[in-house]
């Protein structure tokens, strides 16, 4: 069969198995990648992210991965939410892609379905990859044409914005590479100027003040200068990819599994804040977010209760200073620290205004 011929039986077997979209590119190194990711370790932004340095070598080639390999099957999956409305400060926001199934577990199984039928079928061997394997998926993706690495370092879409989830079938069979695509975002910088915390310049990412970062991948304590910048984001953040023109013509996902748990579209805060450990492996099973365990989650919460500005929630801080977890405890300090100074703060403003002289405007005083 032509090897064009069989490309297109293979993306059409992968939109069938529910792929959004599939591209091919080869199992030779991605030019400057290896380049990128030396400087990127070298400069310690990988943070706490010791398997980064571990796995540099395989990670940097795609046949130090798996010498047999000859062309690389990348596959897309849309996780667009539609519209992206902020919550109340009350309420916990948690990323998008975090909302519904764990996506490694849908991936995978249909990246498993797919090697399965293309070894059966036309032979040859097969393995996939999916997030946690050392694969650098978005520059084989921008590669293989699925889209290009936006300034917010993840890929953006024509079709589909800046919400995809990303995988790739290894196989030993010879395949045609399909082209690159083109960067498109030009003098955009919308990304950029969106982040909370300033850790997105120049097309280049500083994770360790990225909120996605601190709040998944960080296990310790967190600069308290950073802290009011989280607001209510206890988990990921999505404002350089809320914020990209081009999901504008993203269409919001029609798979099952991407589809947010009503309980986790805008939970309470203070509900969140009592969960032991059994309670939140109950809530979170079948999630992401159960692999960062109660401790750091809670501690990720206490943050947005320290941000949110209900003096009343500084007694249900206090009652976690005393946490066995020493990460929990801290931030509940923290937190319930934030709430006092702010409900004393207001104390003495309206015992300034009581005590001023009518005739005096408020501007006169200094406070």
């Amino acid at each position: 069969m032509d090897a064009a011929d069989l490309k297109e039986l293979i993306r059409a077997e992968g939109l069938r198995l529910g792929f959004a979209e599939l591209r091919f590119t080869t199992a030779e190194d991605v030019a400057g990648a290896e380049i990128a990711l030396s400087t990127y370790l070298a400069e310690g932004r990988h943070g706490e992210m010791g398997w980064m340095e571990t796995t540099r070598d395989r990670r940097a080639s795609p046949t130090a991965q798996w010498p047999a390999a000859k062309s690389v099957i990348m596959v897309a999956d849309n996780y667009g939410p539609g519209e992206v409305t902020p919550l109340p400060e009350d309420r916990a926001n948690i990323s998008v892609y975090a909302r519904g199934r764990d996506y490694h577990d849908v991936v995978k199984k249909r990246l498993k379905q797919l090697g399965r039928w293309l070894v059966e079928t036309h032979g040859g061997d097969a393995r996939s990859f999916v997030d946690t394997a050392p694969v650098m998926e978005k520059p084989l993706a921008a590669r293989a044409g699925l889209g290009w690495q936006g300034r917010h370092s993840n890929l953006v879409s024509r079709r589909f914005g800046s919400w995809l989830f990303l995988g790739g079938l290894f196989t030993t069979l010879d395949l045609p590479p399909d082209a690159p695509e083109k960067d498109h975002c030009g003098s955009c910088r919308s990304c950029e100027t969106a982040c909370p915390t300033g850790a997105l310049a120049d097309g280049r990412i500083e994770p360790r003040l990225c909120i996605s970062y601190l709040t998944i991948e960080h296990k310790g304590e967190i600069d308290e200068e950073l802290l009011p910048k989280f607001g209510n984001r206890i988990y990921g953040c999505d404002d350089c990819l809320a914020v990209c023109p081009w999901n504008k013509f993203a269409r919001p996902t029609s798979e099952a599994a991407y589809l947010p748990r009503v309980e986790l579209l805008a939970p309470r805060l203070s509900e969140l804040a009592g969960l032991d450990d059994a309670e939140f492996r109950a809530l979170f099973s079948g999630s992401p977010i159960k692999r960062i365990g109660r401790d750091r989650f809670i501690r990720n919460v206490l943050i947005a209760i320290g941000n949110s500005g209900r003096k009343d929630w500084a007694s249900l801080a206090a009652g976690l200073k005393d946490d066995p977890s020493p990460v929990v405890a801290k931030m509940a300090d923290w937190a319930h620290r934030r709430l006092t100074v702010s409900a004393d703060l207001d104390s003495c403003r309206r015992r300034r205004d009581n005590a001023l002289d009518p005739g005096l405007r408020r501007d006169d005083v200094i406070f």
